[in-house]
């Protein structure tokens, strides 16, 4: 328990960095994800699994997942809106589109993405079959 409360910080923020600099160097929304998610595993392992899902709350994890799915579909079909194809990004009017639009889509939607599901699959597999879910 001592462990994690000194290390979960640092992971939280190696996570961050990962994802937020993704564009730019090795990493990106997927492993910062799962740093990311990764804490939340450790919190759980540290201090109980059962303890972890009530402090966090199933809604929650939900909505990190869907909200990381709606920025991704925002910002694919807002091009098409626009008259490009799924994420040309081009066709937004911004200067840099396609490195803003990578960032936005790693950062605001796989991200988001990948942690609410690892969390969710790790809570959900822990509950075992028939187990409740708070």
């Amino acid at each position: 328990m001592s462990a994690v409360r000194v290390v979960a910080p640092f992971v939280l923020t190696f996570g961050l960095f990962v994802t937020f600099h993704g564009a730019d160097s090795p990493g990106g929304g997927f492993q910062g994800g799962a740093l990311v998610g990764v804490v939340v595993l450790m919190l759980a392992f540290a201090f109980g699994i059962d303890p972890t899902r009530r402090w966090l709350g199933s809604w929650i994890v939900t909505v990190v997942a869907a909200l990381g799915l709606v920025v991704f579909a925002a910002i694919g079909f807002g091009s098409v809106a626009l008259g490009g194809g799924f994420l040309q990004y081009v066709r937004y009017p911004l200067d840099h589109p396609t490195k803003l639009g990578i960032e936005a889509v790693e950062i605001g939607g796989i991200a988001l993405i990948v942690a609410g599901v690892i969390v969710g699959l790790f809570f959900l597999t822990a509950a075992g079959p028939g187990g409740e879910e708070s």
